[in-house]
């Protein structure tokens, strides 16, 4: 998902960072800086009790220092000197905090390394606040002096935490020497400011507002959240924490939060299946709200829910339709909004021959009828292959009311191609009261107009989902998640649930290629602890308690993989970026596959297991055969592997599986700024932009980019004005080396099938699926039906956010020092042509609108709900 961002002038006039009074005191004519007590500003600072005291202009210097230790490119006489125009007598210490970060903040534009500064100062603040309210007592501790007080202040903060209720009081059992010995206090250094503000924000415990849990205690107490069951707890703790911390593996967002706390929901993902009578509706709203409540995100099928004009028996009416129920289940959405940390977030999917079809691609419309829209909650097309198959031969699509239909909720495939055409030759005859006929092609041009005009539906298919699901034998799947990468079985009896995290996948490569011996290592680590989350998991219905321990599933992941990309030198539009994704995703599923397999010889199968597509030998890799046996061979699927599968098939067979599914890739849009990397799958965006979360808006430049040009000599002030100018894009800078514009070309100058070709390569090896952004420049429609078609022939099973840029963009301005916005927002599209869609010709979206980026911005918080 594309960030949110506006552009930066490279002429206008820069503003320092914004003080409460003017600055007293400039720097020095000289320029001089450094702590000698006679250049110091003879300043007071205002403590949080009110009383005053001298600014301690030597404990600045040494921080500045500090934050400034190992990084190139760092100026620390000019990150104080910065911070001297802010200051001013009788300031708070919260106000100088504040403008320490801020100073840094002001050169992250000249070099990336100033990030890191930021949040270390960033850090300071948080260890003094820490320390103080676990020690219950005035405390500060530079880098230096945390090293020696972490231990201790790790066995004060957890009895703290228990004792506020904060803390499951199970952890105070642990040997708190042991694992506080374990902590890394240096690995607090390799944030970012965005890694350390949003977890500073959103992540950190706290008790009325004051943090009382640093970096790595929140890591450990993670670990040991996710170590309660182990045999030995201790050592699993801390090899679960090694894992965290080093930013190798990340749990997802609800682990983070919730590991070791009093209600431990750490479940990401949940699906239900919404059936047709008022109990089953408002039972509905019901489990969305207590399973959004601890952060959970939502995936509703609506399918079974008869359609507009449909008899009702009952009350001998006709019944309004899906729509004012899809209302409800909005607003439900956005009333239970997980604390404050984070928005709730649900999405809605339907059948295309559903007769409210219509209607519910106009959900999102910000035109017309406004209770007949959900403005807050996402929507999903889930399309079935015959659709489709009309689509490209041009023929009628007939749409029913599933109350008439009910068994086409329930099958796929071949004996879904012959239940429809049965219910079509019964309409033919009379006996389906309600359906109505359309041109296939006509409505998968409005489906494709919403999408582009709204961001919604999304095109998820149904068949793929289900034909290569490892639990056909358990039931179907009716709907994706909130991200479109998890696909389980759900019915009125059973919520699926998915437990996600994400492997980075930067730090598992070199120059030369993968890691394969750190892959394996974190895999199989990561495997054994999203385990652990079934088991320790807290539970707010026993629809989703029945399946989780039914069926076991995890969704294992990956992130940083533009980071790989950039570190290997190879393009993202090349041949190369898709046998990377082929053969790094292969080996993640391979090691989770073999480590769910042992798990099972340790623990026992997963309930389920027997007759599944595992217990039958047939591994996400064999699947495809299934696809393509359904569809005639009408698919284009790569069979290719480098690993023995063979083995591992007979090793499945024997000991069983632990885990009914193992992959999915998630959209990481949190988890990956902790980690410092780009998220998920996603191409680069921009190499200068601004991110916007609910922490703020942050200056964001590629690092990459910045080594190789100043390697070459080429980064400077020009540079970065030159960035601004366009867009944070390479392609219209002349002295850019065309080496460097292939390398780090932005998501709208990729052309998207290298997109799907990449992730095609990755569905052969993952058991659920992949959370896929597309990206258009400009507004074609001939585009978009040629790139989703692609998506189905290469049998992807769902996409996720459809991103477009304007023809327009708005005026650039400038913030420089406030970490100002640094990309144009698109501000209008022309009308595209429409015109007769034949058996292969284009579908062209008509119409204007005004949409930043599509339809959301990568890290909006809506958009963060699987991680």
């Amino acid at each position: 998902m594309p960030q949110r961002a506006t552009a930066v002038s490279p002429t206008a006039p820069e503003s320092p960072p914004a003080v409460r009074h003017r600055p007293r005191h400039e720097p020095p004519s000289d320029g001089a800086t450094g702590s000698d007590p006679a250049l110091a500003p003879r300043l007071t600072i205002t403590d949080a009790a009110g009383e005053t005291r001298p600014l301690d202009w030597t404990r600045v210097c040494t921080l500045v220092e500090q934050a400034s230790s190992g990084l190139s490119d760092v100026d620390a006489p000019a990150v104080l000197q910065e911070l001297r125009r802010g200051l001013y007598d009788g300031m708070t210490t919260a106000e100088l905090d504040q403008a320490l970060v801020m100073a840094a903040r002001t050169f992250v534009e000249r070099a990336p390394e100033y990030s890191r500064v930021s949040a270390r100062l960033l850090l300071d603040t948080l260890r003094r606040e820490a320390l103080s309210f676990v020690a219950g007592e005035p405390a500060a501790a530079d880098q230096e002096q945390i090293r020696g007080r972490y231990p201790a202040y790790f066995a004060d903060y957890v009895r703290r935490g228990v004792e506020l209720e904060a803390l499951d009081p199970e952890l105070a059992t642990f040997d708190l020497e042991r694992l506080g010995a374990a902590l890394d206090a240096d690995r607090d250094l390799e944030f970012d400011f965005l890694g350390l503000q949003t977890l500073y924000d959103r992540y950190l415990l706290h008790h009325d507002g004051t943090r009382f849990e640093l970096p790595q205690a929140f890591f450990m107490r993670v670990a040991m959240g996710l170590a309660l069951r182990e045999d030995d707890r201790e050592a699993r703790a801390v090899e679960f924490y090694l894992l965290l911390s080093s930013f190798d593996f990340m749990c997802s967002t609800p682990t983070l939060f919730n590991a070791g706390t009093t209600r431990p929901q750490l479940s990401s993902c949940f699906l239900t299946t919404v059936n047709d009578d008022l109990d089953s509706i408002f039972q509905a709203y019901r489990n969305n709200a207590l399973l959004a409540k601890y952060s959970g995100g939502l995936g509703n099928d609506w399918t079974p829910v008869r359609g507009l004009g449909a008899h009702i028996k009952g009350t001998n009416g006709t019944s309004q339709g899906l729509v004012p129920f899809l209302k409800i289940a909005g607003d439900t959405a956005v009333a239970v909004n997980q604390g404050g940390k984070r928005k709730g977030a649900a999405c809605a999917y339907l059948e295309t021959w559903h007769i409210d079809i219509d209607e519910f691609l106009e959900l999102r419309k910000n035109t017309g009828d406004d209770r007949r829209r959900t403005h807050d909650m996402n929507t999903a097309n889930w399309v079935p292959d015959e659709f489709l198959r009309r689509v490209e031969a041009d023929a009628e699509w007939t749409l029913f009311s599933p109350d008439e239909t009910p068994d086409l909720h329930e099958v796929y495939g071949i004996e879904f191609d012959e239940r429809y055409r049965a219910y079509e030759a019964a309409a033919d005859r009379g006996e389906v009261a309600v359906f109505r006929r359309v041109r296939a092609v006509e409505l998968w041009r409005r489906m494709l107009t919403m999408l582009f005009e709204t961001g919604h539906p999304w095109i998820t298919f149904k068949d793929p989902c289900n034909l290569r699901s490892p639990q056909q034998h358990a039931g179907v799947v009716h709907s994706s998640n909130l991200c479109t990468e998890i696909t389980l079985n759900t019915t009125a009896d059973e919520v699926a649930v998915c437990n996600l995290g994400s492997i980075n996948l930067a730090a598992h490569v070199t120059a030369d290629g993968l890691d394969r011996a750190r892959l394996e290592h974190t895999t199989r680590t990561a495997v054994r602890m999203l385990d652990n989350v079934i088991d320790i998991n807290f539970y707010t219905i026993p629809e989703a308690s029945r399946s989780n321990l039914k069926h076991r599933p995890i969704g294992l992941g990956l992130m940083g993989y533009a980071d790989a990309l950039f570190r290997q030198r190879i393009p993202m539009s090349s041949p190369e970026a898709v046998t990377f994704a082929d053969h790094s995703t292969e080996l993640i599923s391979y090691h989770a596959i073999a480590a769910s397999a042992e798990l099972a010889a340790e623990r026992g199968r997963y309930e389920s297991f027997e007759g599944s597509l595992w217990s039958r030998g047939i591994l996400p890799l064999d699947s495809l055969r299934l696809l393509e046996d359904a569809r005639g061979g009408d698919v284009q699927l790569d069979h290719s592997s480098t690993l023995d599968w063979d083995t591992l098939r007979d090793r499945v067979r024997e000991q069983g599986m632990r885990n009914s599914n193992v992959m999915a890739v998630a959209p990481t849009a949190t988890i990956s700024n902790i980690c410092g990397v780009a998220q998920s799958i996603e191409p680069l965006y921009r190499n200068l932009y601004v991110k916007a979360n609910m922490s703020g808006d942050f200056t964001s430049i590629n690092p990459w980019l910045v080594d190789d040009l100043r390697q070459r000599g080429l980064w400077d002030e020009t540079m970065v004005a030159d960035l601004k100018y366009f867009d944070g894009n390479l392609g219209d800078i002349d002295r850019v080396p065309a080496e460097l514009k292939e390398l780090y070309a932005t998501a709208f100058e990729i052309d998207s099938s290298w997109l799907i070709a990449a992730a095609a390569r990755r569905q052969k090896w993952i058991d659920q699926a992949q959370s896929l952004n597309l990206y258009v420049a400009g507004a074609s429609g001939r585009q978009l039906d040629e790139l989703y078609r692609l998506a189905w022939h290469r049998g992807l099973k769902t996409t996720y956010y459809l991103r477009s840029t304007g023809a327009t963009h708005v005026e650039k301005s400038t913030l420089r020092g406030t970490d100002g916005r640094l990309n144009a927002v698109p501000a209008e599209l022309p009308a595209a042509p429409t015109g007769p869609a034949g058996p292969s010709s284009a579908v062209d979206p008509p119409g204007a609108f005004a949409v930043p980026d599509g339809a959301c911005s990568v890290d909006d918080p809506e958009c963060e709900a699987c991680q």
